[in-house]
């Protein structure tokens, strides 16, 4: 039985991506001893920082436009199918209990919804149309960052994802690991990770989902930094939402301004609970309400509220 033409189609554009190259050198890596393979695989995951460390000019450059469009208020939405889907998900969740953001700022879309967390839906990445659909329902503005996510570059959900944005007034940011892709050529901006053939050919879960987690890390954080979300590298808007992330706002308090147990409690008691509004209170000797309006009129940067309360 011959293959379809579109099978023909696609398996010759999976011979061309580095992330599906067949590595010979392994092909008896399931005889070895474990400890040996266990050392093979940390060896293929050391190279992935360096990779990344290759497209820091264009990830910065990223970061810049996206940190300038939700300081004006916009979005940054993540778009990608399985482990691609999955990481954009997990960073944009970890945004409101790290960052205190709203968690409709920073947004997570997988190509078949939150059931394909956890199970694959069938033909969902195949679907630039689904990725229209689910983008139309955020209402994009100018203000919004859409990034699309995809190991190969050419999944149909990403690339739909950049395209629709684009042809929306979106900025765009295309993160692949393969040069030359569909993806990036998209986007406005686009990030090339390229990790190399992956150590299970075409498991692209292992370097090429290491290098994102690596690059969405950088967007998200550093754009928080730019936000006004930390103080040097203290995470002053943490959410206190159980008792370890508590604990750090009592520590980070006191790490800032030197001030003893009671002076701390007594100054997350009077802000309820806001790291950055009890650092005010405690460096600059206001009451909550008047750490509010100078951390609002300094739209949320703790330095820039410390300078105008003289502090």
């Amino acid at each position: 039985m011959t293959s379809t033409s579109p099978d023909r189609d696609l398996r010759s554009q999976l011979e061309t991506l580095t992330t599906e190259a067949y590595r010979p050198e392994l092909a008896d890596v399931d005889r070895l001893p474990t400890p040996e393979i266990a050392r093979l695989m940390n060896a293929e995951d050391a190279t992935v920082a360096g990779a990344v460390a290759e497209q820091v000019p264009a990830i910065a450059a990223a970061i810049d436009a996206v940190a300038e469009r939700m300081a004006r208020g916009g979005r940054l939405v993540y778009a990608g199918a399985g482990t691609a889907g999955r990481l954009g998900v997990l960073d944009a969740s970890e945004c409101p209990p790290t960052f205190n953001t709203d968690p409709a700022r920073v947004v997570g879309l997988i190509a078949g919804g939150p059931e394909a967390m956890v199970n694959p839906v069938e033909g969902a990445e195949d679907s630039p149309e689904l990725a229209e659909s689910d983008l139309a329902a955020l209402g994009l503005t100018a203000d919004d960052t859409v990034v699309g996510i995809s190991a190969s570059g050419r999944t149909p959900y990403a690339v739909g994802a950049v395209a629709y944005a684009r042809k929306h007034g979106a900025l765009t940011v295309g993160l692949s690991c393969n040069r030359d892709s569909a993806l990036a050529a998209a986007a406005e901006h686009g990030i090339e990770v390229v990790v190399g053939p992956e150590f299970l050919t075409g498991s692209t879960r292992l370097k090429a989902g290491t290098a994102q987690k690596l690059v969405l890390n950088m967007i998200s954080t550093i754009t928080m930094i730019r936000l006004g979300k930390t103080y040097g590298n203290l995470m002053v808007d943490v959410r206190a939402s159980n008792e370890k992330l508590r604990a750090r706002s009592r520590r980070i308090v006191a790490q800032v301004t030197g001030a003893d147990d009671e002076a701390v409690e007594h100054a997350l008691a009077a802000t309820d609970g806001e790291v950055k509004n009890a650092i005010l209170v405690l460096l600059a000797g206001v009451d909550g309400p008047t750490a509010a309006r100078l951390l609002d009129e300094s739209d949320g940067h703790l330095r820039a509220a410390l300078s105008r309360a003289g502090g």
